[in-house]
């Protein structure tokens, strides 16, 4: 089912107005919050050769972790499947989301060829239409935003994380010390916006996984790809876990909710 803009942001809307009918007594009775991931292939459970971060994410929490990051999404297809409707409706209060995306999301919407994953460039209310099917397309920061504001009025809190880099030793020579792409700063931006909520935090992913591969050098960074320059290993994966929890542990970007349920003796990876 494809969810059109209108009736997406309407149901976001309405998963924030508490409707006691429709609350699980189980979830009201949570004696400790739930992790919730909303990412793409970087994060999700892949398989074989390659690996998703997200996996590796609860081994380094003392709560549950339940990864809803889907392979190919951007922000704009994750919301236009009814993805982030989905998580609004299913976290109740003191839960954490986590929202990466960028990989997916570059790109532009107005060709005839658009691939319905490309925002509309941009950081706040711009409007593109997509070349191919004529929809309104809005920006990475408006469709994050929108879905972050209907899980927190559901009283739970939302972690913008920066999208992980590609391969920063392809080549041979380290590409760290460049500009990240533009989307790492759009997260942080969107973290910025939302901070008048108390609910909002970000964590700069790319740059803890940057410095964890500047330590781990060329040969070690390039053993973790095994396909591609985007996708790493089981091996891989873990240490990108790692490297988020790292970050979360020494509050860079701020404290975040889930610094209190790091475990403790959690690996430093760079």
């Amino acid at each position: 089912m494809r969810f059109s803009s209108t009736t997406l942001i309407a149901g976001l809307a309405a998963a924030s107005v508490s409707d006691a009918r429709s609350v699980n007594p189980v979830d009201c009775k949570r004696a400790t919050p739930t992790v919730y991931l909303a990412g793409d292939s970087t994060t999700a459970k892949t398989g074989g050769l390659l690996m998703g971060w997200g996996e590796y994410l609860p081994q380094l929490l003392t709560i549950p972790v339940i990864n809803k990051a889907i392979s190919g999404r951007s922000a704009r297809s994750y919301t236009n499947e009814g993805h982030f409707t989905e998580l609004a409706n299913l976290v109740t209060a003191s839960d954490i989301v986590v929202i990466e995306f960028g990989h997916n999301d570059g790109g532009s919407p107005n060709s005839a060829s658009d691939n319905g994953r490309s925002d509309c460039p941009g950081t706040g209310s711009e409007v593109c239409v997509s070349g191919k099917t004529g929809e309104k397309v809005y920006t990475f920061n408006h469709y994050v935003e929108t879905a972050a504001k209907a899980i927190i009025a559901k009283g739970a809190s939302v972690i913008f994380a920066s999208q992980t880099p590609n391969n920063l030793w392809e080549g041979g020579s380290y590409g760290g010390y460049a500009a990240p792409v533009r989307f790492v700063g759009y997260a942080s931006l969107a973290a910025k916006n939302l901070a008048n909520t108390g609910k909002a935090s970000f964590v700069d992913h790319y740059q803890a996984v940057a410095n964890m591969y500047l330590k781990l050098g060329n040969t070690k960074t390039n053993s973790l790809y095994p396909s591609d320059h985007t996708h790493t290993s089981p091996e891989g994966a873990d240490l990108v876990a790692k490297a988020f929890a790292q970050a979360v542990m020494l509050a860079w970007n701020g404290t975040t909710p889930l610094k209190g349920y790091l475990k403790a003796g959690n690996p430093t990876v760079f």
